[in-house]
């Protein structure tokens, strides 16, 4: 498996599996088992997603050595502030069962933004937690945490797939040493993606299917991508993009899909503030 390195020298794989919309314990253990025997060793859950437990029953019934593996999960709003989020981290983690964790992420920039963040590197200084990072921070947003806090986040989750590819936010976020990944790298099938001509073309010459074609062209913009499927093959397919390789001209097509607009919602707007807000019960 291809790895990136983040900012404190922890190594990551390019390529995880990600189980955002899969709350039925039963389904979302089954196919954490399916990718880690395919070969995924990248798990991505969230507090809000109301999995970790079967994130956590998975691992151990997979038998895989943990240091093999690098799991994710994210402190959900509803339980940003300092005290707040140290019990939401213990609470993950015993769902989880695990006795460290890889990778925690503020899962959306609102709220005590810096409160939360000063658990986690409290958290990640006491070596509970090797990287600490943040989703869905705009540039502006991410910058600001950077400037007036201890640690530089080693990762920002945000939206990113060939139709709003985040160019701006790339350069930004290579300039303070801040690693990429991307969430919904199929747009969630939206704006037809899997019919899109210019992906299905590309696909074809590579006998390629358009989500390998989507995830190959993230891991040469060296982006983390985590796609998420509860359908065997579809798991397997996604596991199958280190045997090819995009050309030049080929990314350069995949650039010229680029609306450089969300295909869900803007985080800058007031009403979804507001609608954040109420998911959080406040």
């Amino acid at each position: 498996m291809q790895t990136i390195t983040l900012n404190n020298e922890v190594k990551m794989p390019i390529l995880g599996y990600g189980v955002y919309q899969v709350p039925d314990y039963e389904e979302c253990k089954k196919s954490i088992l399916e990718a880690l025997k395919v070969g995924y060793r990248s798990i991505d859950t969230a507090q809000a997603y109301g999995n970790e437990k079967a994130v956590g029953d998975a691992i151990k019934e997979s038998g895989i050595p943990r240091e093999e593996l690098f799991i994710t999960t994210k402190l959900w709003i509803s339980d940003y502030g300092y005290e707040k989020a140290k019990k939401a981290f213990a609470d993950s983690m015993e769902k989880l069962q695990l006795e460290y964790l890889d990778l925690y992420l503020l899962h959306q920039p609102f709220n005590d933004v810096y409160g939360s963040w000063r658990a986690m590197e409290e958290l990640y200084k006491e070596g509970k937690i090797r990287a600490i990072g943040v989703s869905n921070f705009h540039p502006d947003r991410l910058v600001d945490l950077i400037s007036f806090n201890d640690i530089v986040p080693a990762l920002n989750q945000i939206e990113t797939h060939p139709f709003y590819q985040r160019s701006e936010d790339n350069e930004i976020m290579k300039q303070y040493g801040v690693q990429h990944e991307s969430w919904a790298p199929f747009a969630e099938g939206r704006d037809n993606f899997f019919q899109n001509e210019t992906l299905s073309e590309i696909g074809k010459k590579h006998g390629k299917s358009v989500a390998q074609v989507t995830l190959r062209w993230m891991i040469q913009r060296n982006i983390v991508v985590i796609p998420k499927s509860v359908t065997p093959s579809r798991i397997k397919e996604n596991f199958e993009v280190f045997d090819f390789e995009l050309t030049q001209d080929e990314m350069n097509q995949i650039a010229g899909l680029n609306t450089n607009t969300s295909s869900f919602f803007s985080h800058r707007e007031p009403k979804m503030v507001e609608q954040f807000k109420t998911w959080a019960g406040f």
